[in-house]
């Protein structure tokens, strides 16, 4: 069982399948699938790692219309890719998963949904790290007289044309946002808690006679895919040597200085920390913007909404029609952690206290037959997410293929084993731009511990993830035959997803 139909979820359907296991069922609580890609539709939403190497590995002959694909783009990628290896049959829409359960006794995971109650031998959470929206909560902003927006509950019903526009927030949709809708609104106000480094994007438009050429010679877009990934990959090895990231520095800071020639201004939009301490943003239009004269940076947090007026820590009050929170997410848990029972009974919001952890990001003590994709510690300052996905997705068919062979009916990690994996992690980590660079981000749990990053190579860990070792797993032997509903046409009171050989 597969809960979540974004990048991960369709493509673990999509490798599962292809490793045999048929019995995939993908439960979304959307109209429709494409996660982020689906929920992220504001002005100048894209992607901020370039399209050959975010997009699938077995859909190489993707021909993207940009270097870094537009929301638009990247959703229609989706459903296509969907439709082209057949998925509708195991797609379930407008599911809620209210629930997970472990169950001792038969040895399955248990839901309860809006639909009904499911069963599975396997649970794959695919429900993302970009999930939750983070709110913005000031007194006073239930009472704002015009609409509130975050960016991830876009109203595409809302015309900012020549409207007053508030924007709170300046990480990674504020960067895009601001200049797509500098151009329409009377005037735009970004409130700034605080700066960000910014490197120029080079996002230009792909003709389709280059299309054409990379279609015809062979190896081509792999070639590509290879050299992106290795100039993400020295971006993340500057990161790991906090030094080196210190060249990159030089790089932002005449990206800055060319783009904006007010010193006070510029002066404001310089970060106090080092770059990758926090995301690494990129874009060649969003300084530009904010030397528009209808267009104000406010370096300070909103404290207040008064009315019309969003008010700032320094006293700062302004006029708005529209506010717009460019707040983020709330990272961490996924959002089921407090409704999945594990095998002792607890949730897993429980179990992990406020500082998520598991073995190689994928498995976690006390929840056989579970499956994180994009789970704690996973991801870094520019790692493609799909390049970690699909090295998941080969650990995950793994496990799966030793469950069928070895006649076991589940799998959980022992805890010495994720205990000794997450002290290595933390311990590799203190000396990252990540958790010295004189900051704090989302990367760290409310305890002070780094949950997000990845400490080594991206090479690395698709090389830890390329094999699954039975010795670090507490094996669950088959106690006997178990009759099951067919997965096809399942029972009115149960529908069942039986593992491969079952």
């Amino acid at each position: 069982m597969v809960v979540g139909a974004g990048f991960s979820g369709i493509g673990a359907a999509i490798r599962l399948r292809e490793a045999g296991v048929h019995d995939v069922l993908i439960l979304e609580k959307a109209p429709q699938l494409g996660g982020t890609w689906r929920e992220n539709t504001y002005p100048g939403c894209a992607c901020d790692v370039p399209s050959t190497l975010y997009s699938y590995s077995f859909t190489p002959d993707t021909a993207w219309s940009r270097l870094f694909a537009g929301q638009r783009e990247i959703h229609a990628y989706l459903r296509t890719t969907a439709e082209r290896y057949g998925l509708d049959d195991a797609l379930r829409c407008g599911v809620h998963v209210r629930e997970a359960r472990w169950d001792p006794a038969g040895e399955r995971w248990l839901l309860d949904t809006s639909d009904g109650p499911y069963s599975a031998t396997a649970l794959v959470l695919a429900t993302g790290p970009w999930h939750l929206p983070r709110d913005l909560d000031v007194p006073g902003i239930e009472e704002f007289s015009g609409p509130v927006l975050h960016t991830a509950r876009w109203d595409e019903n809302i015309d900012l044309t020549g409207r007053r526009v508030a924007v709170v927030g300046s990480g990674a949709s504020a960067v895009q946002l601001v200049p797509a809708i500098a151009d329409q609104a009377a005037n735009v106000h970004l409130f700034q808690r605080t700066a960000q480094w910014v490197l120029p994007k080079p996002d230009l438009p792909v003709p389709a006679a280059v299309n054409r050429l990379l279609d015809r010679l062979p190896g081509a877009r792999g070639a590509l895919r290879a050299g992106q990934y290795i100039l993400q990959e020295g971006f993340n090895y500057a990161f790991r040597h906090p030094r080196l990231a210190r060249l990159l520095e030089v790089g932002a800071r005449a990206h800055l200085r060319l783009a904006v020639h007010d010193r006070e201004l510029r002066q404001a939009l310089t970060p106090d920390y080092r770059l990758g301490c926090k995301r690494l943003l990129t874009s060649s239009t969003f300084y530009r913007a904010l030397t528009q004269p209808h267009v104000r940076l406010h370096s300070t947090a909103v404290t207040a909404v008064r009315g019309n007026e969003v008010v700032g820590a320094d006293g700062t009050a302004v006029q708005a029609d529209v506010l717009i929170t460019a707040t983020g997410f709330r990272m961490g848990e996924p959002p089921l952690a407090q409704s999945l029972y594990g095998r002792d009974g607890r949730t897993l919001h429980e179990a992990w206290d406020g500082e998520p952890q598991a073995y190689l990001g994928t498995t976690v003590t006390g929840f056989p037959n579970l499956f994180l994709l994009l789970g704690p510690n996973l991801l870094g300052g520019s790692t493609s997410a799909i390049t970690v996905l699909e090295a998941q997705l080969t650990y995950l068919t793994a496990a799966l293929a030793h469950l069928d062979h070895s006649g076991h009916r589940a799998v959980e990690v022992h805890p010495a084993a994720q205990a000794e994996h997450n002290t290595a992690v933390q311990e590799a980590l203190r000396t990252t731009v990540y958790n010295s660079g004189g900051c704090t981000s989302y990367y760290f749990s409310p305890s002070g511990r780094n949950t997000f990053a990845w400490p080594w190579s991206t090479g690395r860990l698709v090389r830890q993830l390329s094999r699954f070792d039975p010795a670090v797993y507490t094996r669950h032997a088959a106690t006997g035959p178990t009759p099951l509903p067919s997965p096809t046409v399942p029972q009115d009171d149960d529908r069942t997803v039986p593992a491969r050989g079952e």
